[in-house]
């Protein structure tokens, strides 16, 4: 896209301030570290201020409704206000209005909820915050729900998970819009993680399960990540927490809900995940690094955890530019 384009926000009474300010300031950052800034502006429904769901004022730029500007990045946020704007009927019109003449749409966390409704996912894969997928699924049955990916790409329209996944999403739009270089400089300005695959899970294997109450478990759940590639089966973690093997399954199983292995193949597909992403080696390359015996243990694990093969999650989520 033409970084010359500007890039409209639309504000509403109890939108979530991070979704507006956290891509606002992906956008900003990189088009400053490439000398190109954006044009960023913030429409609201009567052209006046609104109050985010945590009391932040923000200043308008103009009305929603009468905005006849050029679009090239119309970006839809989430929040606590987005059940009445759903409900406001000039609100959607506007929405659908500036979807049709901009050059791709992005929605953050719960603003997936407002371009359901103006009709903009059906026939689309998208995504929303985790607490709020079903009931997206629910609103809006032509368009696929993925609740698992941070943020989804069908088309022009993006669709993010909740408030944080926005910045990711603008991170990867940044980098269309300027290149890998000013990204990953903006990433590394804001203190991200340089470019969070879009296919990457809202939840890590971390949050997923619980951490463990007993020291040495907590502390080996930290240092597993770090070595996937290494012997992680039961005798050699076992050893590390100096607990017989019988003793560290039975331990392990009550503090953190599940068994080592299972664990340890939940964090590996993880980690290929991200792999699979952002680079381009060979899928036995992608086995050894992440520590399984081999390509097709990988792909029965991903057939178990992802629900498809390495080479076909590949295929979906790698982006363009990456590719």
């Amino acid at each position: 896209m033409d970084p010359a384009s500007p890039i409209v926000f639309i504000g509403f009474d109890g939108v979530e301030a991070l979704d507006v300010t956290g891509p606002w300031e992906v956008f900003n950052t990189a088009g400053l570290i490439a000398s190109r800034p954006p044009e960023l502006v913030l429409l609201t429904p009567a052209g006046s201020s609104v109050r985010t769901s945590g009391g932040l004022k923000l200043g308008s730029d103009g009305e929603l409704a009468g905005h006849e500007g050029e679009v090239g990045t119309l970006v839809v946020p989430g929040g606590l206000g987005v059940r009445d704007a759903m409900r406001d009927a000039g609100v959607i019109a506007a929405v659908g209005r500036l979807a049709a003449r901009a050059e791709r749409v992005a929605g953050v966390c719960t603003g997936a909820f407002l371009l359901g409704e103006a009709g903009l996912l059906d026939g689309r894969r998208a995504t929303t915050h985790w607490a709020s997928c079903d009931r997206l699924a629910e609103l809006y049955p032509l368009a696929t729900v993925e609740r698992d990916p941070i943020f989804v790409r069908d088309g022009e329209v993006a669709t993010s998970a909740g408030v944080t996944a926005g910045m990711d999403l603008a991170l990867a739009l940044a980098e269309e819009d300027y290149g890998p270089g000013p990204a990953l400089q903006a990433a590394r300005m804001l203190v991200l993680f340089a470019r969070r695959p879009g296919g990457q899970a809202q939840f890590s294997v971390q949050l997923e399960q619980q951490m463990a109450r007993s020291e040495p478990i907590r502390e080996l759940q930290g240092w597993m990540p770090d070595h996937l590639a290494e012997d992680l089966s039961v005798a050699t973690l076992a050893g590390r927490v100096h607990l017989s093997e019988r003793q560290f399954a039975r331990v392990f199983r009550r503090e953190v809900g599940t068994t080592p292995a299972d664990y340890v193949e939940r964090l590996r597909v993880e980690r290929a995940r991200t792999v699979l992403e952002t680079e381009g080696c060979a899928l036995d390359e992608v086995a050894r690094r992440c520590g399984f015996a081999g390509a097709e243990v990988m792909r029965r694990a991903f057939r178990r955890r992802v629900g498809t093969s390495p080479s076909e999650y590949r295929h979906r989520f790698r982006p363009p530019l990456a590719a």
